[in-house]
């Protein structure tokens, strides 16, 4: 008989780990080996349990499932990673799939999904859902943030004034609002609150 396809469920939430276990053991041809809870953790168990397809949550307490695929991946190149998050901003979805992600699946299309993205990555397949290959493209075509606006933004976002946020990076108050210019075009807003509103929706920043 062919082995069944070896699972590794990396996600923060036992609850929803023993939905996911609970899903994958009704189906004869998949095995959840494995558990993982945080960015760490994922990385030892993938390295110890060289599992077929690993599923990875994005947001893994004070941790990040970006920098446990990047780890994952830069260890083991071939590693069929799926990430199963219920962060759907465009910008969250780049960088999971920039990251090395196979594909990018919502936890709200977990039960109708899961199980044929699985046999599908399994067999080398790259499946997008017509929805994440939309906002993909949606993002394709809107301006990119520089890497000193999304920090701006992201104290912006924390609460933090011009004279905190140019304190906090290394630069003069009166460079704050140019680069608020910048980010208010880019996002196509007007102010500060809806600069966070929009950043948020797209996954650009996340409040921790």
């Amino acid at each position: 008989m062919t082995p069944p396809i070896r699972v590794l469920c990396v996600d923060d939430h036992r609850l929803v780990r023993d939905g996911i276990a609970l899903i994958i053991s009704s189906q004869p041809d998949l095995k959840v080996v494995g558990f993982a809870a945080t960015s760490d953790e994922a990385v030892a168990q993938f390295a110890r349990l060289k599992p077929d397809i690993t599923l990875m949550d994005l947001r893994l307490g004070a941790t990040s499932g970006l920098s446990a695929i990047h780890a994952i991946r830069r260890n083991a190149p071939d590693a069929r990673i799926i990430v199963l998050t219920m962060y759907g901003g465009d910008e969250d979805i780049h960088q999971a799939l920039a990251a090395g992600a196979t594909t990018y699946l919502l936890k709200d299309g977990l039960s109708d999904d899961l199980i044929g993205t699985i046999r599908d990555v399994h067999a080398g397949g790259h499946p997008l859902s017509p929805d994440v290959k939309a906002r993909l493209e949606a993002r394709a075509s809107r301006p990119t943030l520089t890497s000193r606006e999304v920090q701006v933004l992201k104290l912006v976002a924390r609460g933090h004034r011009n004279k905190e946020v140019g304190a906090i990076l290394g630069i003069s108050e009166e460079t704050v609002p140019v680069h608020l210019k910048s980010i208010f075009i880019k996002l196509n807003v007007n102010d500060r609150m809806a600069a966070v509103n929009v950043a948020l929706r797209r996954g650009i920043v996340h409040l921790e």
